[in-house]
Order: structure tokens, then C-alpha cells, then sequence
């Protein structure tokens, strides 16, 4: 018995389509990219060995993690494992809260500057709840 239906799955797109505009008038501005974890943190990693004037095999051999895999992660070619950045933290004297903290602070000035509160706007201080009027410190 032969079927005609298609056994072909349906494929349904995760991220929506864009619509075309109609006439663009000028051309569109790429979003800026995120960027990678593994980038940000291999930054950090590569910044502070470089600071203290330590190489690729002192902090490695002091990471116990080879030479190559240390460059992997400082050029942000390896998605490394917590103990592994634990051990290449604890090599550079910092501990894995400071290795965030700093790609905190990385990430942070990456980020766009957010569009200030129209200042024309009155600023709600006052709203109604079934408790009754709740005002907001100002």
C-alpha cells in the first residue's frame, strides 16, 4: 500500500519571521550582538594574566590545565567548565566571584546606554489597590 501523504515533518520557525517593510527609505541598522560568555570571560582571563605580566604557561601549569587549552579560553574558542575557571581564577589570584564581577563590568560597559524618562511626563507617585491609595516614594 502506497500513501501519498507527505511523511515530511512540518517545520515551525522558533524565532518569528521579520515582516519586509513596504519601502524602505534607508537602509536598516544591524542590532548590536550580544556577546558570548566564553568571549567576555576569556577577555577578563587574558587581561588580568597580561597585567601581571604572567604567561600562558605560568598560569596554565598554576591552573594545572595545559597551555593550548588556557589559549582556547582566553581567545573565547572553549566553553569552559565552572572547576575550570575556578582553577584559572585561583591561578591569577582571584577568586570565581571576582572572575564574574569582572565580566560583570565588561558585559555592563558592552551594554547600550538605556533611553532616559521623558522629563515633559508627570511621574506617577499615586496608585489605587483593593487596600487602598498606595503612594510611591518619590
Amino acid at each position: 500500500m502506497s500513501s501519498h501523504a507527505s511523511n515530511r515533518a512540518r517545520v515551525i520557525p522558533l524565532r518569528p519571521v521579520p515582516a519586509e517593510p513596504a519601502a524602505p527609505s534607508e537602509p536598516a541598522e544591524p542590532a548590536p550582538r550580544e556577546p558570548l560568555w566564553r568571549d567576555v570571560v576569556g577577555e577578563v582571563l587574558r587581561r588580568e594574566r597580561l597585567a601581571q605580566e604572567r604567561t600562558l604557561k605560568e598560569v596554565a601549569e598554576a591552573a594545572r590545565i595545559s597551555m593550548p587549552y588556557l589559549s582556547e579560553l582566553e581567545r573565547g574558542r572553549k566553553e569552559a567548565s565552572s572547576e575550570v575557571l575556578a582553577a584559572a581564577a585561583h591561578a591569577l589570584g582571584l577568586g570565581l566571584a571576582d572572575l564574574l564581577a569582572l565580566s560583570h563590568r565588561r558585559l555592563v560597559r558592552q551594554e547600550r546606554p538605556r533611553p532616559l524618562r521623558s522629563r515633559t511626563a508627570p511621574r506617577r507617585t499615586e496608585a489605587t489597590s483593593r487596600y487602598g491609595e498606595v503612594r510611591l516614594a518619590a
